[in-house]
């Protein structure tokens, strides 16, 4: 497992040239997230999978949402890291489903106020379960986080259920550039062992 997830890295250049079918990258989406564990097994992750002109429409989006807030004198650089997603085969936009969030509360008081945040601990797990089986079969890609600004027109465009919480974006795609070397933080500022 931990060459697999050596291989997970943050991939800007992107393309769309998959080495396998849009139904396999499809299909290893869903299993990663159906196999990442949950809470209680709340099952509470979703995933919307776009891909091609799909995708590009969701970053057409995030692009015109960002256009209002951003400041002309700064948008071409804000436009061309957009573009960059959008050069990718596709995207995942990864939700949390607050139905199950909220039946868990109500069943189980006790924790309440902790299932949201477990919910966040789900999610990343998908994302990270997606990314590295991603990874393992030579796609690159990248965790964007542009909610809530895109939230209410993604909603709209794909139908989004009100229960379903929009939590990260992943363009994936063809490593059309090599990865520089990743460097890591002393062990000793990050971990503590006691024996």
């Amino acid at each position: 497992m931990l060459d697999k997830l050596k291989r997970r890295r943050t991939q800007y250049a992107l393309g769309k040239n998959l080495l396998i079918s849009e139904t396999q990258v499809d299909g290893l989406i869903r299993e990663a997230i159906r196999l990442s564990p949950s809470s209680f097994n709340s099952q509470s992750s979703r995933a919307v999978i776009l891909f091609g002109k799909e995708s590009d429409k969701f970053w057409s989006i995030a692009r015109e949402a960002l256009r209002a807030i951003v400041p002309a004198a700064d948008f071409d650089a804000t436009a061309k890291k957009i573009d960059g997603f959008a050069s990718g085969a596709g995207t995942v936009l990864f939700y949390e489903d607050q139905e199950p969030v909220k039946a868990l509360q109500a069943n189980f008081p006790l924790y309440a106020h902790n299932f949201p945040i477990w919910s966040e601990h789900s999610t990343g797990m998908a994302q990270l379960a997606v990314w590295t089986t991603l990874a393992d079969v030579g796609i690159g890609a990248s965790l964007q986080h542009y909610h809530p600004l895109v939230d209410a027109e993604v909603a709209k465009t794909w139908n989004i259920p009100e229960s379903w919480t929009l939590r990260a974006q992943m363009p994936f795609g063809s490593n059309e550039a090599a990865f520089a070397e990743k460097t890591f933080i002393d062990d000793e500022l990050r971990f503590r062992t006691h024996r």
